[in-house]
Order: C-alpha cells, then sequence, then structure tokens
C-alpha cells in the first residue's frame, strides 16, 4: 500500500484503483480486527497504522492530481441493515448509522488531532429514519446548544471538510437477535433530544449522561442497548495536549475521541465524503495544529487578552439571559469568560499562522509544479511561526 503511493503519484490515471485498493484494504482490516483486543497497544498501534496511514497515503496522492479528477465520494462497504433508510448525498443511511465528520474552524483540528493518535474527525452524530415517513434527523450535541436535533439538509449546510458513514455489523450477536436494535439506539436519542435539555460536557466525561458531548450522543442510547461502542478507549497522554485541553474545561483524558470510533471492530465503514475544494485546507489545518501541540508539549502557554475579560464577563452574562430563555448566546453555556477568550486566542493564532503557510505553499508550487506534501506543509508551519514570533 505504502510503497506504490509515490508510484500512483506520478501516474494519476491509476487513482481510482489505488482507492478501490484501500477500500478493500479497509474491508479486510476491519474484519480481522475483530478477533483483536483493541485496547492492547499493538493492535491500535497496527490498525491506526494501516486505516489513518492509508487515508493519509490516498489523500497524498488525490492533493496531487487535478481537482476534477478527485472523487468526492469513496464506497466502503454496503453492511445489511434492517431499519429505516434514506438518501444522503446518493448513498443510502440507515437509521442507527453513524455520521463521523471533521469542522472548518481551529478547535475541530485541536480535537481531530489533539490525543495518542491524532486523527482526521473531530464530530460524531446518531442518524434517526422514520419508520413512516422516512424523513431523516440527525442527532448531535454542540458546544453553543448542547444535544439538538437538525435536518440532513441542516447537518450538511455546517461547514464540514469531511463525513464518514459508520454501520454496526450485522453479524453482532445483539443485531441477530435484534436487527432494529440501531433505530431503538436512534429513537431513544431523538426522544431524549426533544424533550429535556442536555447541556454539552465539556469534561470529556462518558460515564455521565446528565452531560453529553458529541461522541455521547452516539454511545450513550447504544450503552442502554448492550452495545459498548470504542472498544478501544481513546487516550491523551501527552502533557502540554492534557494542559490545554484542561484550559477548554476537559478534565477526563481517558474518554471517546471521534477520530477513533473507525478503529471500533463493531462497525463497518459504508461511504466517505471529503470535499476537494476543501481537502488542501484541511492539511494545512492540521498541520498548524500539530505544530501548536508541539510547542504546547514544550511548554508554551495557551494565553488570553487579559484587558478583553471585562468585555467577555459581559458577553457571558448576556449568553446567561438567552440561555433561560432557550436562546444561544455569544458564549456556550458550561463556558466561561476566560475560556472564550483562549478560544478566540487560538483561532486567532491558528488563523495567522495558516495565512502564512498559504503563501509559502503557494510559492512552492509555482516553483515546483506540484502541491507540498504534508512533511513540507510541518516545515512551512514552523518557519511561519518564525516569522510571526509566536
Amino acid at each position: 500500500m505504502f510503497k506504490i503511493a509515490p508510484l500512483i503519484g506520478a501516474n494519476q490515471h491509476r487513482l481510482k484503483d489505488y482507492i478501490d485498493l484501500f477500500s478493500r484494504l479497509r474491508f479486510i482490516i476491519k474484519t480481522q480486527s475483530q478477533k483483536w483486543d483493541m485496547n492492547t497497544l499493538e493492535a491500535r498501534r497496527t490498525i491506526y497504522r494501516l486505516l489513518y496511514g492509508g487515508r493519509a497515503a490516498v489523500e497524498e496522492i488525490m492533493l496531487q492530481a487535478h481537482k476534477d479528477s478527485i472523487p468526492a465520494r469513496i464506497m466502503g462497504h454496503a453492511e445489511n441493515s434492517k431499519t429505516p433508510n434514506a438518501s444522503i448525498l446518493g448513498v443510502t443511511i440507515h437509521s442507527g448509522d453513524i455520521l463521523v465528520s471533521r469542522g472548518g474552524v481551529p478547535t475541530s483540528a485541536l480535537i481531530a488531532r489533539g490525543n495518542d493518535y491524532p486523527g482526521n474527525f473531530s464530530h460524531v452524530a446518531l442518524v434517526h429514519v422514520d419508520e413512516k415517513t422516512h424523513l431523516a434527523s440527525v442527532v448531535e450535541a454542540h458546544i453553543e446548544q448542547g444535544v439538538a436535533v437538525a435536518t440532513l439538509n441542516k447537518y450538511l449546510q455546517d461547514k464540514k471538510l469531511r463525513i464518514m458513514v459508520l454501520r454496526l455489523r450485522a453479524g453482532l450477536p445483539q443485531l441477530a437477535e435484534d436487527p432494529m436494535l440501531p433505530h431503538k439506539a436512534a429513537s431513544l436519542a431523538l426522544k431524549n433530544a426533544v424533550t429535556r435539555h442536555t447541556p454539552y460536557d465539556f469534561e470529556m466525561d462518558y460515564s455521565d449522561p446528565k452531560k453529553l458531548f458529541c461522541s455521547e450522543v452516539a454511545s450513550a442510547p447504544y450503552k442502554k442497548l448492550g452495545i459498548k461502542l470504542w472498544m478501544g478507549i481513546s487516550s491523551i497522554s501527552s502533557r502540554g495536549i492534557a494542559r490545554w485541553l484542561s484550559l477548554f474545561g476537559v478534565k477526563h483524558f481517558e474518554t471517546q475521541e471521534p477520530s477513533d470510533l473507525e478503529y471500533d471492530p463493531q462497525l463497518r465503514v459504508v461511504a466517505e465524503w471529503r470535499d476537494p475544494e476543501t481537502l488542501f485546507k484541511d492539511h494545512i489545518d492540521n498541520a498548524v495544529i500539530d505544530v501548536m501541540l508541539e510547542r504546547a508539549e514544550a511548554g508554551k502557554d495557551l494565553g488570553y487578552s487579559w484587558y478583553l475579560l471585562p468585555f467577555a464577563r459581559i458577553s457571558k452574562l448576556y449568553s446567561i439571559i438567552l440561555n433561560l430563555f432557550g436562546g444561544v448566546g455569544p458564549l456556550p453555556e458550561g463556558m466561561n469568560a476566560t475560556t472564550g477568550l483562549r478560544n478566540k486566542q487560538l483561532t486567532d493564532d491558528h488563523n495567522a499562522i495558516k495565512a502564512r503557510v498559504e503563501i509559502l505553499a503557494n510559492e512552492f508550487k509555482k516553483r515546483h509544479s506540484y502541491t507540498p506534501p504534508y512533511w513540507q506543509l510541518i516545515k512551512f508551519t514552523k518557519q511561519a511561526m518564525e516569522d510571526l514570533d509566536y
């Protein structure tokens, strides 16, 4: 897989064959991993190297291709399901399917990259399809408003750099006994979302259902029905990354990271979309965050503009009043004024560095007539940080 990647990069007419190879490889690996203990270091490293590494190889080749030849959708395995279904972007999805996506803001990059196995995804949502109308809803948790329900169109309108559909294996004993179990889990999540307000869980405590972060929206209802998702629990052992995340309210560093759900042997990858127009920007986002987190590990603090604190406190008070009446304010529920300013600082720093990296990357492409690969983006990020005295 990895040895032939540079050859495919130089022979773009074989891109589709290489993508098909990755899809077949992923299916084989997911099948084999059903026999692995996903909490062992060997299993985690092996599946991460092959699945994350395979996607990275595919995308490096895609970035060398003409944008019109990059497929926006890659099909996985059409796992059988008995639950109600609907269509999204040309793919049949079923009630109980899980959508894993990547947002387009710096905090999304931080979530995707800030763990022991840096990944490509930052958000999890659960699909519910009505058995009578076949209308699809998406249940998800937002930091701004907690658990909420959106239509498929509204879900897709929010900026997403990539989406992947995951589905429970039909051969699981629980599904053999009750094929409608995924729909029941989705119905539980939907009922919870529409009948009561569930705040966003900044602490990332997946054992406490009173507050939910995005991963828990999928894991909590399935857990009630006897299926424990994230067979390999996520870990954040870097002190620097843990320190930065704690400034945003995170208290649990063994948790359920969105990217790691792909490696769960109970799930099949049904399809994956990426936006060819923004794929390169996604890579730049990752490179900038990766180097910023290297600096965090070296002791770099995530500060904020202290002189803006009085204004942030007024903004927080305004947000609290809106929250009391069911509205959404400028500062999310559960986020204090200081945390809001740190989030602003992270965004400002990331955007400034990213703008400089984009300039360096464009200059590289003009000189060499090809898109700079990821390792070159890392070098540009370090150069940009020196230029900006970060």
